[in-house]
């Protein structure tokens, strides 16, 4: 039994017989005392320890507390590392255990940082605690102090990866070293991976994400997390990509036999389309052969052959007395003076179309990426085009010809309207469902004179700023309409045009006309956009989307939609945060996305509610030289961060032969009052000059929060020393008083041959300025009906069109879904309105599959896979 050097003095004068008569052993310390090994045995028992000390981490620089608790126990101390820790650290309680009469013992000591750090054993530091009783000691564990810590790095950050689908998926993950060692959770997009809930994942080898089989939802950003006690640490994150390479469907039907005696068939890969950067399917989309074993026109016999070349003689003819009356048709009419009068009278507002025949009965029809059949085509120019060209009647040459009467077709040239003719034009004939007029005898009304000057005027406008203005014409399918590298879009559902109708669509910008003058503290926040005709009505409503530049917070914004009225005054349509049944509004981070039942011109105008409020700013750097060839020019702008506004100026810049000299920056302007400072910082001494006092420019608070007619831009001067000098290095820094600040560097040569382009950036729009039918839309129409028809229906289990929309970030003004025939059908409108450029098709089947597994408290097991059930085509049909 050990007995440490300050036990106290009862127990020297105890043993102190034993100590002169050397019955006692004795034990040295390092103060020189000399210690009893054993006490005598006294009635009792040894000491039982009801706690024992545990291993314990020190966090910075906090000291831990060891405790022990024994009965039956007459003292208690500490000993660490060997040594016995001194009487005066100990903190000491006794108490009686009231079933059993015997002294229960409590003592703890601290253990700071330092002490461990200063102790170099062979082993970590340790602690155990000596109990004593009557009849002896007993002895506790011994409990280890570590000091903990995380380091930063990662020891192995995961790695993105490519993968096919139903491919493995394997990331690895080495967390950063650590006392004690770090435990490891994934991440997906920011959320927790919970392995537990999809048997596909295992995250328990070694820290590792395994995924056992890639389904396109798995897709997206990976983070490995490690956390000990002390700190929690992020890794890289690593793109996963899952791809599906492309698989041909079936060959379609063979086509009819064209005059130079071949038929031809066509394939298309979607089964499955590629996704995701997937392979395109290998081999020919279509094949040609002879349709007649080796016969062809040619072969047949002579008085045929006569009667063909009869009836093309007699067609030729007929085309020239044609010509003739046109010719001697608009001598008549010289009177007006201008050709471009005459000749908009005869085709305005009729487009030319490439309409594409196709045998009837052909289910490739139904997907909008299926390529036309090329065997038989004809170009026809009129006032009608019927979008869906699916089991209509082949139109043969004879056809053209033959004069049909009876039916009076009155036709809208709206291309005419807008351009300031309000007159009709006419077109008699006899046509049927699903197919063109097909008379060539087409009656025009002249323009009449009131409306030349109206012509011209607008015609002119429209030429100068062709950019900011696209046109379509549409019909019952539907379509997309939309101005290349602005952000302004026009999506007019399946439907909402009656059938057998079309109409020609026009969307714009107003860049040259700044009608609408925000009243008091508003500011107008994005493109006046006008869409148009006014007079054409639709069933269901279309989606307007207008790009903005405000920094979206309800708490430091009130965002209006105005409308202009014919007497060209404004009026306020809604709030976007208001309840209403008239219209729409949705508010993305970059853009507004508007349901409409009537077109007009709209803008968005912003009331700051607070000084935080922010408009977002481009920054955006173009340099020049100047007619001195020594100079060279620097023009920064600041214009709203919308597309429309960045693109009116690279088109200033073009005409002025501008380069970008950095890639544009984002700059945070917020409400507060103070001015806007541009710089030119670090110019290389000895080989630029700038003149004094003009380094810098200040331009007021006002002028920049209310930027809304010209691009806001300031202009310095910079001179070269010599000729020699090429190469120009400096900063701009752009910065709001106290706000935020940008800093561009500019790194370029002013020489023409060594210049280095950047490219201006475009949206995936540019070349597609108007789609029309199912290749506007991301969700394949079959799919959508399915949709309507399972999310219109009331559910008990509140699986209704008001779950889609909550699914789908829409949780205000539901009472205006609720006013439409089809609910549904316009939260799915306002989907792909949203989804333009993205077509997330699986961020909306993870909803539909959510949808799917909710179920109330009391459903069995039965009536959770019969309602599963009913959300399982989302996956089969390519959600």
């Amino acid at each position: 039994m050990e007995t440490p050097p300050f036990f106290g003095l009862a127990l020297v004068l105890l043993l102190l017989p034993d100590l002169l008569a050397g019955t006692g052993a004795l034990r040295g310390n390092d103060n020189g005392e000399t210690l009893p090994e054993s006490i005598p045995s006294a009635p009792g028992t040894l000491p039982h320890f009801l706690q024992e000390p545990d291993d314990a981490y020190i966090i910075k620089s906090n000291p831990i507390v060891l405790r022990c608790r024994a009965v039956p126990a007459m003292q208690i101390f500490f000993k660490c590392n060997g040594e016995w820790v001194h009487q005066n650290e100990h903190v000491s309680e006794e108490s009686m255990d009231e079933s059993t009469g015997l002294k229960v013992r409590e003592a703890y000591i601290n253990v700071t940082r330092q002490q461990v750090e200063d102790f170099h054993g062979p082993e970590d530091y340790w602690c155990q605690c000596v109990a004593w009783s009557h009849l002896g000691t007993s002895k506790s564990r011994k409990a280890s102090v570590r000091i903990a810590y995380l380091r930063k790095n990662f020891e192995q950050d995961p790695q993105g990866r490519e993968v096919p689908i139903e491919g493995m998926i394997v990331l690895h993950c080495r967390p950063p070293e650590g006392v004690p060692a770090a435990e490891v959770e994934w991440l997906k997009n920011e959320e927790p991976v919970d392995a537990e809930q999809d048997a596909n994942i295992d995250t328990r080898a070694d820290h590792n994400l395994i995924i056992r089989q890639a389904r396109l939802s798995d897709s997206g950003n990976y983070t490995c997390m490690a956390a000990n006690i002390v700190a929690k640490r992020r890794s890289l994150s690593a793109t996963v990509v899952v791809y599906v390479d492309g698989g041909w469907e079936v060959w379609s039907e063979w086509s009819v036999c064209s005059p130079e005696c071949e038929h031809m068939r066509i394939r298309e890969c979607s089964a499955p389309p590629p996704r995701n950067g997937g392979k395109f399917c290998e081999g020919p989309s279509q094949e040609s052969e002879n349709c007649t074993e080796g016969l062809c026109i040619q072969d047949i016999e002579n008085a045929t052959d006569i009667a063909l070349y009869s009836g093309l003689g007699a067609a030729v003819i007929a085309v020239a007395v044609i010509v003739v009356g046109v010719t001697l048709y608009r001598r008549s009419q010289s009177e007006y003076g201008v050709d471009v009068i005459d000749s908009s009278a005869l085709t305005g507002g009729f487009q030319t179309f490439n309409f594409k025949t196709v045998r009837q009965g052909n289910s490739l029809l139904l997907n909008s990426s299926m390529q036309p059949d090329l065997t038989v085509s004809r170009t026809y120019s009129g006032p009608i085009c019927l979008q869906d060209p699916i089991d209509k009647e082949l139109m043969t040459e004879s056809s053209l010809f033959n004069p049909l009467t009876d039916i009076k077709v009155k036709v809208q040239s709206s291309f005419m309207v807008s351009l300031g003719v309000t007159e009709r034009s006419e077109y008699h004939g006899k046509t049927h469902s699903g197919t063109f007029p097909h008379d060539s005898n087409r009656t025009f009304h002249p323009i009449h004179a009131k409306n030349k000057a109206a012509y011209i005027q607008n015609l002119s406008s429209l030429s100068k700023r062709s950019e900011m203005r696209a046109t379509g014409i549409f019909g019952h399918l539907g379509g997309r309409l939309g101005i290349p590298n602005t952000g302004v879009s026009l999506l007019i559902p399946h439907g909402a045009i009656p059938e057998e109708a079309s109409w020609e669509i026009y969307l714009a910008i107003n860049q040259d006309e700044a009608s609408l003058q925000p009243e008091g503290s508003e500011v107008l926040l994005g493109p006046q956009v006008t869409c148009g005709p006014p007079d054409v009505t639709v069933s269901t409503p279309f989606a307007l989307t207008i790009p903005h530049c405000a920094e979206a917070n309800s708490e430091h914004w009130n965002v209006h939609l105005k409308k202009k009225k014919l007497q060209g005054k404004w009026e306020e349509v809604m709030s976007v945060e208001e309840e209403t049944t008239s219209c729409y509004c949705l508010l993305d981070p970059y853009a507004c996305h508007i349901l409409l039942d009537s077109f007009g011109t709209y803008a968005l105008t912003g009331e700051p509610l607070s000084d935080c409020s922010v408009k977002e700013l481009k920054v955006a750097v173009f340099g020049c030289m100047s007619c001195n060839s020594l100079d060279y020019s620097l023009r920064v702008y600041c214009i709203d961060n919308t597309p429309c506004a960045f693109q009116e100026v690279i088109s200033d810049e073009r005409h002025q032969g501008g380069q970008l000299l950095e890639e544009p920056k984002l700059l945070h302007f917020k409400g507060n009052t103070f001015s806007l400072q541009i710089s030119v910082l670090d110019i290389p001494p000895f080989l630029w000059r700038i003149k004094p006092f003009t380094a810098c420019q200040e331009v007021p608070f006002s002028r920049v929060w209310r930027n809304n007619q010209q691009p806001l831009h300031c202009a310095f001067s910079l001179e070269r020393y010599t000729p020699a000098t090429t190469q120009l290095s400096c900063k701009i820094c752009v910065r709001q008083v106290k706000g935020h600040e940008q800093i561009l560097q500019i790194q370029t040569s002013i020489l023409e041959n060594e210049k280095e382009t950047i490219t201006f950036f475009a949206h995936d729009d540019s070349n597609f300025p108007a789609q029309m039918g199912p290749q506007a839309f991301k969700i394949p129409y079959s799919i959508r009906q399915r949709i309507c028809a399972t999310f219109d229906t009331p559910s008990a289990k509140g699986k209704d069109w008001q779950m889609l929309a909550q699914k789908n970030s829409i949780n205000r003004n539901l009472s205006y879904f609720a006013t439409q025939r089809s609910p549904s059908a316009v939260i799915l409108d306002l989907w792909e309105a949203r989804h333009q450029h993205d077509g997330d098709l699986d961020s909306l089947a993870c909803a539909l599959e959510e949808i799917g597994r909710t179920q109330p408290k009391n459903s069995n097991l039965t009536e959770t896979q019969i309602e599963e059930s009913n959300f399982s085509y989302s996956r089969q049909n390519g959600l």
